[in-house]
């Protein structure tokens, strides 16, 4: 299939089940909370989401927005398509967000209809849908609103419908969904992705993909919420390798859940690979003797193989013991068949990496931003430099300006910000992206990033974070004189306080715990530090027009803010 011919992301789902016509009762998706052992097939899929574009349609003009507000499950994927085959724009809402971001989002992208899973998620929406607003959900919930279960069993006794039958009024530049992500002003963006942005995207990964399942079923363990950019269109990349989805539990449970689907391949943020490196880790620490010794020596050598640094010839052979003595046990942790962990959706640390691709498993950095549909670049296996994001997809160009800010040109760039056209401007100039990262092309013609222009914390679970709208929040309190928050790369957020006597740590403390009632589950503020200096201009901590230079607040209390975690 020649994904640059292909007009759609519904065109690209319809085309490849036609490829698959023959195998119609393959295996395609199946949720792993479900008792049932039975996958829904390929068939089934496309039986389901004919009938529900065809009930969509009814409610749905061009362009009108629906709401999709699920946890992952087969009909996330089912309900996207639909939406988009009926001539909609889907908006996909995290299970995890304030009540504040729902009753904002709603009102700035009006949507036509909401589908949410059950109630549990209609409830964190109910009080802000109107009654011009249709909603729909996926499980049965009461009698005035109707299931998309209900819609299935009551149509699927008709007669069988034409599978071909698709929208082919769709252009590769019409807006396909509207991702929001948090903004420095407070409020979320919603970036507007084209249908050629993400088909763009799926092209560019094809190098990496075509390595990783030669001669082998792609099989995908997905668990990252596919209300976010990266595994959103991580799904159509799945379409397009014609792979076996399984969807996971929980977090919680993901370890377990890949003994069961024993993925291929599996994409995830760094907050999961920073659980994985502890876990192992912890379980090396408890060896002695020879399996100490013998897992010293994988690491070591798995490390020099990683480098492409000459080994000895007792060095090769040490090096195939490890091989079949430890690093095949622990990939058989892993369901055994892992070809190779993709990590994205923020920096993952170059210790990390190396930790995983040394023992076994396989672990490609790439980076983005959901600006760029999201991927921009990524390492491909068997060329893996740690230290780097790999080189850039084919389908978009990298440049670095002056300043060093990373730059990128593509059909993956974003059509704009949803009803921000000054942001928009701001981001976008002579059709390049300014994604706010600094970096360098090194010699291999690989990306690098080496430090982050923009104000964003970007957390281990790949969430984009504004600490500004935070601190801000925070100094609302007539005790809190100045505050700074910090989290990159950390599974939760902390904050320095400035406050005039220690004495208000009681109070401050009770507002704190008030103000997170009212912030996402990624917003919240864990721990706090209070502090009796001021940030000034003075002492280096603020610019001339007030801003906080992180950089130097960092310099001074680095270490206090790490003693939080």
């Amino acid at each position: 299939m020649e994904l640059s011919k292909i007009n759609s992301l519904v065109e690209l789902f319809f085309k490849k089940y036609d490829e698959l016509k023959s195998v119609s009762d393959k295996p395609f998706l199946k949720w792993l909370k479900e008792n049932k052992n039975d996958f829904i097939t390929w068939e089934q899929v496309v039986e389901k989401i004919q009938i529900l574009s065809e009930y969509l349609i009814k409610n749905l003009s061009k362009g009108d927005r629906c709401i999709l507000l699920s946890e992952n499950r087969p009909e996330w994927l089912i309900s996207d398509i639909a939406i988009m085959n009926a001539g909609g724009v889907t908006v996909p809402l995290f299970t995890t967000y304030s009540e504040k971001d729902y009753e904002y989002i709603i009102n700035d992208c009006k949507p036509k209809i909401c589908i949410v899973s059950n109630n549990i998620q209609l409830k964190k929406i109910n009080k802000f849908i109107s009654n011009k607003i249709k909603v729909l959900s996926i499980e049965n919930i009461n009698d005035q609103i109707d299931s998309i279960e209900n819609i299935l069993t009551k149509y699927s006794k008709k007669k069988a419908l034409d599978h071909l039958k698709f929208n082919k009024n769709i252009e590769r530049k019409d807006l396909a969904c509207i991702i929001y992500t948090s903004g420095t002003t407070g409020n979320p963006k919603g970036v507007m992705l084209s249908h050629g942005g993400i088909l763009s995207n799926c092209e560019g990964a094809e190098e990496i993909l075509n390595s990783l399942t030669k001669n082998s079923e792609p099989v995908f363990l997905t668990w990252l919420p596919l209300s976010h950019s990266y595994e959103h269109a991580v799904q159509f990349v799945q379409i397009t390798l014609g792979a076996k989805i399984y969807y996971a539990e929980s977090l919680e449970k993901l370890l377990s859940n890949m003994l069961v689907a024993k993925p291929t391949i599996m994409t995830a943020v760094p907050r999961f690979y920073q659980n994985l490196y502890s876990k192992i880790s912890m379980n090396f620490s408890k060896q002695t003797g020879f399996k100490k010794k013998l897992i010293s020596l994988t690491i070591l050598l798995g490390i020099k193989k990683l480098n492409n640094v000459r080994m000895s010839f007792k060095e090769i052979i040490i090096n195939f013991l490890c091989e079949k003595l430890v690093r095949r046990k622990i990939k058989n942790q892993f369901g055994g068949n892992l070809k190779a962990f993709v990590s994205g959706g923020g920096a993952l640390d170059q210790k990390i990496g190396e930790f995983l691709n040394s023992i076994g498993l396989p672990t490609l950095q790439g980076y983005g931003l959901t600006e760029a549909s999201p991927v921009v670049s990524c390492n491909i296996p068997g060329k893996i430099k740690i230290d780097t994001v790999g080189p850039p997809f084919k389908t978009n160009e990298v440049k670095i300006a002056e300043d060093g800010e990373i730059l990128v040109k593509g059909e993956n760039v974003m059509l704009g910000y949803w009803n921000m056209k000054k942001e928009t401007d701001e981001i976008l100039k002579d059709g390049w992206l300014y994604t706010g990262d600094i970096g360098e092309i090194t010699k291999e013609g690989n990306l690098k990033i080496t430090d982050r222009k923009k104000e964003i914390i970007v957390n281990l679970g790949g969430d984009n974070i504004s600490p500004s709208k935070i601190e801000n929040l925070l100094c609302l309190n007539e005790k809190i004189k100045q505050s700074f928050v910090y989290g990159d790369k950390k599974t939760y957020l902390v904050a320095l306080i400035v406050s005039e006597s220690i004495e208000n740590e009681k109070e401050i403390k009770f507002y704190l715990e008030n103000l997170n009632k009212n912030l996402s589950l990624v917003e919240k503020i864990k721990k706090f530090k209070l502090i009796n200096e001021e940030f000034t201009i003075e002492n280096g901590m603020l610019t001339p027009t007030l801003k906080l230079k992180r950089k130097k607040i960092l310099e001074i209390y680095k270490q206090d803010l790490e003693k939080l975690y």
